[in-house]
């Protein structure tokens, strides 16, 4: 679409700053070594940087705030021994636990998502001390 609000037909080289986000699928996780470095092989194998970002919600979740922890240990594990096929990972996070729905004539809770439920920063805290940790262990590993 132009700028002036007009169909168009973009040709594009791409976007060499554009990444794979792994974020589950058909309600079954995709964050596996395996899984990652069968992603990794096919971008490389396309000429592309071979790295993803996992997020640790949605599907790789179940769609329940209270495992993405629980994924981002795993990630973070294979981080901690030397892969480097993941670049990042995604958290639904915010300042309390869950989500709520508005309803006109309710105040909103602070801090407490309105969209998708997400884990407290009490709970992120910790994933991201652990996931600095994986970082530090891989690069002393060399990797």
């Amino acid at each position: 679409m132009t700028k002036q609000g007009l169909s168009a037909i973009v040709a594009t080289k791409g976007n060499l700053d554009c990444h794979v986000i792994l974020r589950g699928g058909t309600g079954k996780p995709n964050y596996s070594p395996e899984q990652i470095a069968e992603t990794v092989k096919m971008l490389e194998d396309a000429g592309l940087e071979g790295r993803v970002m996992v997020d640790c919600s949605h599907a790789n979740s179940g769609k329940d705030h209270e495992k993405q922890a629980a994924v981002a240990l795993a990630v973070g594990e294979q981080v901690a021994k030397g892969s480097t096929g993941v670049f990042g990972l995604m958290l639904e996070s915010f300042l309390l636990s869950g989500r709520q729905d508005t309803v006109p004539g309710v105040e909103l809770a602070y801090g407490q998502s309105i969209t998708d439920a997400c884990m407290s920063w009490d709970a992120t805290v910790p994933v991201i001390e652990m996931l600095a940790d994986s970082a530090r262990k891989r690069r002393r590993a060399g990797a």
